[in-house]
């Protein structure tokens, strides 16, 4: 018997595929197409078990699709540009540039092992100058239709990466990278005009069937759709009144202030004058923007003096600075009601302004203490002397009523706003695709001309100071004026790699096209028809690559369908490890790689020392903690099939998996067994009769029937269960050489999107013809799956004690006579007759002795 060699045979398949050319996808008109990806990785320098899972759930997809009659386009590249490059080119010296290749070189050595069906030919990286100088393309073709602009901004500030951040790069106030606190600061931003659509990717989601409920809800609420009322206070010093915006105007009556953003124009103004109130903005601009930042800070304020009339008392309210008021939404004015706000609450209790409860819950009229009492909007609560006479009724109710009873009476205006702001792109960092545009004295800011894309980094940078090095480069900056001709600067700012990965999978449609796209490719190729990854990325990246392809269609890059990039999403669980943890000298944990670890009797011992590691079960796997485990490694080992059955059959694709060591020696024992099985069915004598071909045909078919539903439904995991009963049926099977040769070619089919190496070599043992990868996919007779036998328990006394298989449509006296003649019952009746006995067709045989 010859041996499962799996590194022997898995180089030589995927040498065998690469020389056939079999993943490169080309444009044909005879095959429907399909189009899967998964979101592609940023170049750390190594791959993880998380990576193996993601790419092996797209790789039998593709490769399914492909055995299913498809053309298939599944591509690989890399998102390339980022902090992380340029601050280990300030660690440790040398170019971003060349870090991040050496990382890109190194990954692909390492995912290439897998046997990924990767049309290689289609790859890039973010940071090659091809791909951003396309970018760059599409920045001007965005501005030229008015969805790019300039402006001033507050932004989150990092003060040691010395950088803008995006809101979702804010953790508990600090910087995600740096750790640093983030301050506040205004500066000249560019921006993506992404909230226009807000409507549209709103309601769009409607129609993404096939995206997870809980991603579609994420977006909505980052969306965050609102109804409310706008108006105005006016100044009682006769200055320019005060204009609110206010999704809860039902509680006007319980106002006790106006508060003003401290970037309010009214704060800009009076800080000028005022010593005292400039330093006191001056710390509120020391805050982060972020929603989070906000509601954990403490509340703080500062009164004007300046004082306004309430619209419908006339009573006068204090106007307030309040740190917790943002510009960027509404009006950057609020008024206040701190009986039903908590924010409001803590900060009239903090400052002893006044808390004037509107309305109480049904069963209950204790006033607000510390607590606001904030009902659902569904809720109906009790009104107190309410402006536009409710007595009893629903937040949402209360809010429409006011908004009609104020349009009516002239001094508000109904309002519909959103959430989402607009996407502001301007970073202050090195490594990134330049924005490309010229800072002229005569002529203002001016696009680049397109002949002169790329506008490439330059590769003669020091990072001997912060900052970005493009401020002070003795020459990158100096250029011609697009317009007159003039000496000019270039823009320094960078593009958000957000940007980069809004688009490219637009852009492997036709990874060389000398535009953006080739729209010929790109009607044919998308949508992508199957799209997987993290859900850490529900909200922006899905959100902007929405965006941008709508961008991309106004701008002629992308047909009318593709406006919605992607059809299905799929959304994979994590991979996990237990950590191994020691005290450190200094008193802090010390983690231990997994490979540094003897496991005895459910305890863990160091191999070095026989130290006891405490062990912390089921955490992700992370390069901080030590608990990730090398691919490689495991390839090295076991081979990459193993690897791939054992990512797709422990867990269901959605939920978190833990790699073991005992988990994955396990699925190597199987792969061994269904080579063994297939080495011993090709040793038979192909004119061996046998008993049970039928049986064995029949069970064959239901197993196709099986493994497609669960490919075509993501259920991996239950595809491979039926896998292995199969196996173990086909192990045991009596059946002749014909109809056990016929079984295990179709179990090597039906692995092949799953372990491809060794069904290859299955297939090619068995005098398969060609590439099993190429092979027609099996499809199952629906007359196999109809079984013409049922399985019937027999009950004596009352208890199962046996069970006989007769075909469906027997006569129940037959039935009965061959209950009576099975051992169990001879053996209760003791040669009696039966008292009674019950036949149910189909069902059971119920003897009572």
């Amino acid at each position: 018997m010859s041996r499962y060699e799996a590194s022997e045979i898995e180089a030589k398949w995927q040498a065998a595929w690469e020389k056939a050319g079999i993943f490169q996808a080309k444009r044909t008109a005879d095959k429907p197409k399909y189009y899967v990806l998964e979101m592609f990785p940023y170049p750390s320098g190594r791959i993880h078990m998380g990576h193996v899972r993601n790419y092996t759930m797209g790789d039998v997809v593709a490769r399914y699709k492909m055995a299913t009659g498809h053309n298939v386009l599944h591509p690989m590249g890399w998102d390339a540009f980022g902090l992380p490059a340029e601050n280990a080119a300030i660690a440790i010296g040398g170019h971003p540039k060349e870090w991040t290749y050496n990382n890109i070189a190194d990954m692909r050595g390492q995912m290439k092992p897998l046997g990924l069906s990767i049309d290689w030919s289609r790859e890039f990286a973010t940071c090659d100058p091809d791909y951003y100088g396309q970018q760059q393309s599409l920045f001007l073709d965005f501005l030229d239709k008015g969805l790019v602009y300039r402006k001033n901004a507050v932004v989150n500030w990092d003060p040691v990466d010395l950088t803008v951040l995006a809101n979702e790069q804010v953790e508990a106030g600090r910087g995600w990278r740096s750790g640093a606190l983030v301050e506040r600061r205004e500066l000249t931003q560019w921006f993506f005009k992404i909230s226009d659509f807000s409507d549209e990717l709103l309601t769009a989601l409607d129609g993404l069937d096939n995206w997870p409920a809980k991603v579609r809800l994420m977006q909505e609420n980052w969306i965050g759709k609102s109804r409310g009322l706008q108006f105005s206070f006016e100044r009682t010093d006769g200055g320019e009144p005060i204009e609110v915006y206010t999704t809860r105007p039902d509680t006007l009556n319980g106002a006790s202030f106006v508060g003003i953003s401290p970037d309010h124009p009214i704060a800009k103004q009076l800080e000028a004058d005022r010593p005292e109130m400039a330093d006191f903005l001056a710390e509120c601009r020391k805050g982060g923007t972020t929603e989070e930042a906000i509601e954990t800070a403490p509340k703080l304020g500062y009164d004007t003096g300046i004082r306004v009339q309430h619209p419908l008392t006339g009573a006068e309210l204090p106007v307030w600075i309040a740190n917790f008021i943002l510009m960027e939404y509404g009006t950057g004015a609020i008024f206040a009601c701190p009986a039903h706000d908590q924010r409001d609450l803590d900060f009239c209790r903090k400052y002893d302004l006044p808390v004037i409860d509107t309305f109480f819950a049904l069963d209950n009229d204790t006033p607000v203490g510390t607590e606001a009492f904030v009902p659902a909007k569904s809720e109906k609560v009790r009104w107190v002397d309410h402006f536009a006479g409710l007595t009893e009724a629903t937040g949402e109710d209360a809010v429409n009523t006011t908004v009609d009873f104020a349009e009516k009476a002239g001094w508000g205006t109904g309002v519909t706003k959103y959430r989402l702001r607009d996407w502001g792109l301007s970073r202050q960092r090195f490594w990134g695709c330049p924005i490309p545009v010229v800072h002229c004295e005569a002529c203002g800011v001016v696009p680049e001309k397109k002949e002169n894309l790329p506008i490439e980094l330059p590769d003669d940078v020091t990072f001997d100071k912060p900052g970005n090095p493009l401020n002070w480069h003795p020459t990158w900056r100096d250029c011609a004026c697009p317009s007159c001709g003039e000496p000019a600067k270039r823009e320094t700012d960078t593009m958000d790699t957000f940007v980069d990965s809004s688009w490219y999978f637009a852009r492997f449609t036709a990874p060389n096209a000398e535009t953006p796209t080739d729209l010929a490719e790109a009607e044919y190729w998308m949508n992508v028809d199957q799209y997987i990854g993290g859900i850490e990325h529900a909200i922006l990246h899905l959100l902007y690559s929405r965006f941008f392809a709508r961008a991309m269609q106004i701008t002629g890059h992308l047909p009318e369908s593709a406006k919605e990039p992607f059809d299905a999403l799929f959304t994979q669980g994590m991979v996990t490890h237990a950590i191994y943890q020691t005290e450190g000298d200094n008193g802090r944990p010390k983690y231990h790689y997994p490979e540094n670890i003897d496991l005895r009797e459910g305890k863990a011992f160091l191999k070095d020392t026989g130290a006891e590691a405490q062990v912390i079960p089921s955490a992700k796997m992370s390069k901080s903690k030590n608990n990730v485990v090398d691919p490689l490694s495991i390839i090295s080992s076991y081979g990459a099939d193993t690897a791939r059955w054992f990512m797709l059959s422990d867990s269901p694709p959605e939920r978190d998996v833990e790699w073991t060591a005992s988990g994955a020696e396990a699925s190597f024992k199987h792969l061994n067994r269904v080579w063994n099985l297939c080495d011993k069915i090709g040793e038979m004598d192909p004119a061996a009769k046998g008993d049970g071909d039928e049986a064995l045909l029949r069970a064959t078919h239901k197993a196709i029937d099986d493994v497609t539903n669960g490919i075509d439904s993501f259920g991996f995991n239950a595809a491979i269960a039926k896998l292995y009963g199969f196996t173990n049926l086909l192990a045991k099977s009596k059946a002749g050489a014909a109809a056990q040769k016929q079984a295990i070619m179709t179990l090597a089919q039906l692995m092949s999107p799953m372990t491809p190496h060794l069904a290859e070599d299955i297939w090619a043992h068995q005098g398969g013809e060609g590439l099993i990868t190429v092979a027609p996919w099996p499809v199952a007779d629906p007359a196999m799956l109809i079984d013409d036998t049922v399985t019937m328990p027999i009950q004596i006394n009352g208890k199962r004690r046996a069970e006989i298989s007769v075909p469906k449509d027997m006569d129940k006296a037959e039935v009965e006579k061959i209950a009576l003649a099975t051992e169990a019952v001879q053996k209760a009746l003791n040669g009696g007759a039966p008292k009674k006995v019950i036949v149910v067709p189909g069902r059971i045989v119920n003897v009572v002795a």
